[in-house]
């Protein structure tokens, strides 16, 4: 069953009028609670018939994909999905909904603004994360998103290709390690960083931005 339902049966049990008025309908001594506490927004959407958070995030990747659908109305779709993995159970949720393949395809699209938008999606997706980081990593969009923030023709691109690349490698050493092996010699780190420094991410993630300012549109 959906979380979402599962919760919404919970709920409803719970705060029925023949539970609030006899104790011993639940086994939880604390039973008697004031009506509607405990429902989160996935189950008043199920309660009110509106479509989940993971459906919404399903159809959003359904329209990104489609032949039919005009680029402007991929990127509105690109925007309510940003949105929404700006939450951290969402963002999590992307690798059990199939999306982090379907995502990472778009770095590598023909439209800059498709490739923006991918960047910046996965960027949102990890930032303080380790889940999503570990996602990130082992879909391989590393080595794009390098590639992306220093070679790419379009500026918008570099940068959100940079952000996902700074968010990914934050308290997170499998993938600053692997973001330091894509790099040219000349911004390749002559020893082991740690992900925990800030001070030493910051270091790597200036020179790369600076590498990638110098790179003309």
């Amino acid at each position: 069953m959906d979380p979402g339902m599962n919760q919404l049966l919970k709920w409803s049990i719970e705060n029925s009028d023949v539970t609030r008025n006899d104790p011993t309908a639940s086994t939880d001594p604390k039973a008697q609670r004031p009506s509607g506490q405990g429902l989160n927004a996935e189950a008043i959407k199920a309660l009110m018939g509106g479509p989940s958070d993971a459906e919404l995030m399903k159809q959003s990747m359904a329209a990104i994909e489609s032949p039919d659908l005009s680029l402007d109305q991929k990127l509105v779709a690109f925007d309510n999905l940003e949105q929404l993995i700006e939450t951290v159970d969402n963002a999590n949720n992307m690798q059990p909904l199939g999306l982090w393949t379907p995502l990472k395809d778009q770095l590598t699209s023909d439209q800059a603004d498709m490739r923006r938008m991918a960047a910046w999606c996965m960027g949102t997706a990890v930032q303080n994360n380790q889940q999503s980081q570990e996602r990130l990593l082992v879909v391989g969009a590393i080595p794009i998103l390098v590639k992306l923030a220093l070679q790419d023709s379009d500026s918008q691109v570099r940068r959100k290709a940079v952000y996902a690349i700074s968010s990914e490698v934050r308290n997170y050493s499998p993938a600053l390690n692997v973001v330091a092996q894509e790099l040219p010699e000349d911004l390749r780190p002559s020893r082991s960083l740690d992900a925990g420094d800030m001070e030493e991410v910051d270091t790597l993630i200036d020179a790369i931005k600076e590498a990638s300012s110098k790179k003309m549109s």
